[in-house]
């Protein structure tokens, strides 16, 4: 679809990382070299956010007006609609096969029978707190024949499909979505924030041998394994570099502040890596003196407890049935990727080829170099995944000059066949959230 359209410049799309310890506004749009171009990041601290779950409404409002007030500065871009990304230790998934029996084998199938099809899927029973947040089509079968990635147009009698299922906690949802209205945005879409990464770091060659994607969070670890360009698997780990922090702290006996500068600056994950004689002074509190603490030390509290998480990551590639099959090894990205030889300890726990995702070969060339940090990789991927599903949707944002400065103006396209199915759980939130306001 993207060779048809012409996006020189054209799109606006925001995408939104509601972090434990960060909060991310990213405005971007896609060129026409099929690059994404960054026209302004927001940065802030995240207040009110814990393990990727909204503790409490008015500090992450706060937090979130910060960030888009400064990506609005620095984009000269009128922030009113964001996509913005879902995870916390609450996010599970299943795979499901659904199937129908078409009434005429004759006719063919159309992109809304497709489209009914995967809404039919948002129907399934689930546990009471629990809704199924999005729906994936993964791959179609028509009448035994499988592999089909586009069955629109084609004929047959009994139709199925694989779906990805991903399930969340409602209240969760609600929070955020009462966070992105409390801060007078719109909220588009919610994406998973394994699957935004993904959609930033890899690559199709990757998604096709087959690869899992471990995102290193402050809050989460969030993994996504795909294999021949379907996702498979996906799971969220609740510990992530705060956990580490808090290790460092209580093991040097410093504050949250410092633990978290030395795990930054001097941080490794391999202890074998540091000499007993390298030493870091940090300053003591209120007139006292200095303390030394080692990097071999250091290294050993932030290993024991990467090994843990690392463990854990490898025992979700194990239950997932595809350790055998993942070719393209391990991608580790989130700013817990950025800690030294952390690829190395990977690799030696899991047996695995493993690499640092940057989110770099989807960007422009002149983007800021900060973007390109495996930090962001989540906040570029929600621009790339906003881009490609406002595309599916047929709804686009494009600039409109007022009093100097860009607005975001929706914009339809012609319709297509075989369209995106809009978000069924996102359009039920949007009702509530009505019906609570007005009531």
């Amino acid at each position: 679809m993207r060779e048809e359209i012409n996006t020189k410049g054209s799109e606006i799309i925001v995408g939104l990382d509601i972090g434990t310890t960060k909060i991310a506004c990213i405005v971007g749009r896609r060129n026409e070299y099929d690059k994404i171009e960054i026209l302004g990041l927001g940065r802030t601290e995240s207040v009110g956010v814990k393990r990727g779950v909204v503790a409490n409404i008015e500090d992450t409002v706060k937090s979130i007006r910060r960030a888009v007030e400064i990506a609005e500065r620095k984009s000269k871009v009128e922030i009113n609609v964001v996509h913005v990304g879902i995870a916390g230790q609450h996010i599970k998934s299943y795979q499901h096969r659904g199937n129908i029996i078409r009434k005429d084998s004759d006719k063919e199938i159309t992109a809304e029978e497709i489209e009914q099809f995967t809404k039919n899927m948002y129907g399934l029973s689930m546990a009471p707190g629990e809704e199924i947040i999005d729906v994936i089509p993964q791959e179609y079968i028509i009448d035994g024949e499988s592999g089909i990635r586009q069955p629109v147009g084609m004929l047959g009698h009994t139709l199925e499909a694989n779906f990805h299922i991903i399930i969340g906690q409602t209240a969760a949802a609600k929070n955020i979505l009462k966070c992105i209205k409390k801060a007078e945005l719109e909220m588009r879409d919610l994406i998973l924030e394994p699957i935004a990464s993904a959609e930033a770091v890899l690559s199709d060659e990757e998604k096709e041998a087959g690869v899992a994607l471990v995102d290193i969070g402050g809050g989460t670890t969030d993994i996504a394994i795909f294999q021949d360009h379907i996702i498979r698997h996906t799971a969220v780990i609740p510990f992530g570099g705060d956990v580490v922090t808090e290790d460092v702290k209580e093991g040097c006996s410093i504050i949250k502040r410092h633990a978290e500068e030395l795990k930054v600056k001097f941080g490794s994950a391999l202890a074998r890596e540091n000499r007993e004689d390298e030493v870091v002074a940090i300053p003591g509190l209120r007139g006292r003196p200095h303390k030394e603490i080692t990097l071999k030390n250091l290294a050993g509290i932030i290993q024991a407890r990467m090994d843990e998480i690392i463990e854990q990551v490898y025992f979700e590639i194990r239950n997932s049935g595809f350790e055998k099959k993942l070719i393209g090894g391990i991608v580790l990205t989130g700013g817990g990727a950025e800690l030294k030889h952390i690829d190395q300890l990977a690799a030696f726990i899991t047996g695995k080829d493993t690499r640092i995702g940057y989110p770099n070969e989807h960007l422009a060339p002149d983007v800021p170099d900060e973007v390109a940090s495996p930090m962001y990789a989540t906040g570029v991927g929600l621009v790339i995944e906003g881009i490609r599903r406002a595309e599916s949707e047929n709804m686009l944002f494009t600039e409109e000059e007022e009093g100097g400065k860009k607005r975001m103006t929706k914009k339809t396209r012609e319709k297509k066949e075989g369209k995106r199915v809009p978000n069924i759980f996102l359009e039920r939130l949007q009702e509530w959230f009505q019906s609570d306001t007005d009531g």
